[in-house]
C-alpha cells in the first residue's frame, strides 16, 4: 500500500454544502482529508476553498489521480451559478514543485536569498534559470549551479526580448516567473500571456516614492514606516493582486543606507514567502485582490 497526497483548490459562486459535498466525494473515494480552508467573501460572492488529503493507493481503495481528476470536473460544474460565473478548481500531486525563472537586473539580494533557499530545501519550487538584462550576476547563478541567460533589452528590441524569454519559459516548461528586483517594465502582451504565473516585488513606502533612489527620497521626507509588497504583474504597474506585505518602523536615526539594508531585507522574506505560498497552491485569486491560506 502506498499514499499520495493532492491538493485541491476550487473557487466558485458561493452557496451551501460546497466544503459537504467535496469531503463527501473524498470519502468515497477512499480518501482522508489532512487540511482544509475555506472563505466566503461577501463582497464579491465568491467561495474559496483549499484542501489538502492523502488517497491510498490499493485494490478496493483510493482512486488513482485520473479518477480524481475525472470526478471533480464533474463536481465542480454542479458549483456554477445561474449566471454563467466561472468555477476555477485545480487538482495536484502536493509533491509537485513548480519550475521557476528568476529575473533579476543588478540588485542581487533577493536573488540571492531565493537561489539560497533553494538549495537549502527551503523552497517548494526548482529554479532552472536565472534571466537578467545585465551580465553583472551571472557569478551568482553560476555558484548555484543554475543556468544564468543575458538577455538586453533597450526599447527598440524590447518585443524581440520579450520574444526569447517566452522561449527560455517554453524550453523550461517554467510554470512562474519572478521578478526579484527585475528594473523593466513587462509589456501588456507579455503580462495577459502570463496572467496569474509572475510575481513580482518591489519597496512601499508611506507616502510612495517612485524612480531612482527610493530609500533617499525616504529619508528626505522623514517617513516613519518603509515596506515591501509581493504582488502578481499586470499590465498595470506595481498594481497587481497583493500576495504578501512587510512592514517596518523607522525613525529620523536611520540614514539611507540603513533604511536600504532594512528594505532588502523585508524586499527577500516577502517575496521568498510569496513565491512559497503561490507553490504550495495557497493564493488564489479573487478579482483584483487574492485570498492567501497561510
Amino acid at each position: 500500500m502506498s499514499e499520495r497526497e493532492y491538493v485541491l483548490t476550487l473557487a466558485c459562486p458561493d452557496s451551501r454544502g460546497i466544503v459537504a459535498a467535496v469531503a463527501n466525494l473524498l470519502s468515497e473515494h477512499g480518501c482522508n482529508i489532512t487540511e482544509s480552508q475555506q472563505y466566503g467573501d461577501h463582497y464579491t460572492g465568491r467561495f474559496f476553498l483549499r484542501m489538502q488529503f492523502v488517497a491510498e493507493a490499493r485494490d478496493g481503495g483510493a482512486a488513482d489521480e485520473d479518477t480524481l481528476q475525472g470526478a471533480f470536473a464533474a463536481l465542480a460544474g454542479d458549483f456554477g451559478g445561474a449566471d454563467g460565473s466561472i468555477v476555477e478548481w485545480n487538482l495536484s500531486r502536493r509533491d509537485a514543485r513548480p519550475k521557476v525563472i528568476v529575473m533579476v537586473s543588478k540588485f542581487g539580494h533577493c536573488l540571492n536569498d531565493l537561489l539560497y533557499r533553494h538549495r537549502s530545501g527551503l523552497l517548494d519550487v526548482d529554479i532552472v534559470a536565472v534571466v537578467s538584462n545585465h551580465p553583472d550576476l551571472g557569478f551568482l547563478a553560476d555558484s548555484y549551479g543554475v543556468d544564468f541567460h543575458h538577455l538586453p533589452i533597450t526599447a527598440e528590441t524590447k518585443r524581440e526580448q520579450e520574444t526569447r524569454l517566452l522561449e527560455l519559459v517554453e524550453r523550461y516548461d517554467v510554470d512562474l516567473v519572478v521578478l526579484a528586483r527585475y528594473m523593466q517594465v513587462l509589456s501588456e502582451e507579455l503580462c495577459t500571456k502570463m496572467s496569474g504565473r509572475i510575481i513580482n516585488i518591489h519597496h512601499s513606502f508611506l507616502p510612495s516614492f517612485k524612480g531612482a533612489r527610493p530609500y533617499h527620497q525616504a529619508h528626505t521626507r522623514g517617513v516613519k514606516l518603509i515596506g515591501a509588497t509581493a504582488h502578481y504583474v499586470t499590465a498595470d504597474l506595481d498594481e497587481g493582486p497583493i500576495i504578501e506585505q512587510e512592514v517596518s518602523r523607522v525613525d529620523h536615526t536611520h540614514s539611507p543606507e540603513q533604511l536600504t539594508a532594512i528594505g532588502r531585507d523585508m524586499e527577500s522574506v516577502a517575496l521568498a514567502r510569496a513565491v512559497n505560498w503561490h507553490a504550495q497552491r495557497r493564493v488564489l485569486l479573487n478579482g483584483e485582490k487574492t485570498v492567501v491560506f497561510d
